[in-house]
């Protein structure tokens, strides 16, 4: 939707309007049952759309929307006592909740180095080790100089998408991988900053890395869309006939 109204974009009624509809709707409808996600999906979408040259006028009124469904549909649905009790335990550091209180003792203790892989005493403690917090895990494990290669790795596959936008022919592309890119990256950012207590406890797993089947499904489904826009851009660059004396040929 966004690729095929990059001619009209500054046109509120014909090409934010559908977009903001649906964008609306869908978080909406997410949030009655899952808050994070919704905010996880509606961030991707400002940031997609301010890529893909949607005046800033149009991306603060979807935020003021956004902020509007998210908290109607957040008191009318399930998890309004779930949400408020995660945000009074960030806020309030004597009543931190049991699975924080252990993700930060294995950050503290794991050191420049870590303890080394498979001597993590707090996965035999904390719930969902292998999902939630499993980037505590690999902080006690392999220490800082693992935690921080993991967020170098997901900081390059949001460069390698970043770079698809303006290098591929088709804008459809290049917004797809952009999107994907943003998605799967936010989410570890999410992941993370509940590790290290800079976010309240989300639920929200570390892409690629966490152990799960629907997660790890759409994971792969990413990263292949990816390097599928990215093979086609190459193979474009190579079909691409090149000038040799006063013949042309193909590279």
């Amino acid at each position: 939707m966004l690729s095929k109204r990059q001619m009209n974009i500054d046109d509120f009624k014909k090409s934010f309007f559908p977009m903001i509809l649906w964008v609306g709707v869908i978080c909406g409808l997410i949030a009655l049952s899952n808050f994070s996600t919704a905010v996880l999906l509606l961030v991707t979408c400002l940031l997609l759309m301010f890529v893909g040259r949607v005046p800033l006028k149009y991306i603060f009124l979807l935020v003021f929307v956004g902020v509007l469904l998210g908290g109607t549909a957040l008191a009318l649905g399930q998890r309004l006592g779930t949400v408020i009790s995660r945000v009074e335990d960030y806020m309030d550091p004597d009543q931190l909740s049991y699975q924080a209180e252990q993700s930060f003792i294995a950050v503290s203790t794991g050191g420049i180095a870590g303890k080394g892989p498979g001597n993590s005493e707090r996965k035999n403690l904390l719930p969902h080790p292998y999902s939630d917090f499993i980037y505590a895990i690999i902080i006690e494990e392999y220490g800082l100089f693992g935690g921080i290669t993991v967020l170098f790795l997901y900081l390059a596959l949001l460069y390698r998408g970043m770079r698809l936008v303006s290098q591929s022919e088709r804008a459809f592309g290049g917004l797809l991988s952009a999107g994907l890119a943003f998605a799967l990256v936010l989410q570890a950012f999410v992941n993370m900053g509940v590790s290290v207590g800079l976010l309240p406890v989300t639920g929200q797993p570390l892409p690629m890395i966490s152990m799960g089947g629907t997660s790890l499904l759409f994971n792969g489904l990413a990263l292949g869309i990816i390097l599928s826009v990215s093979r086609g851009r190459s193979e474009a660059q190579i079909e691409e006939p090149k000038e040799v004396g006063n013949y042309a040929k193909s590279a």
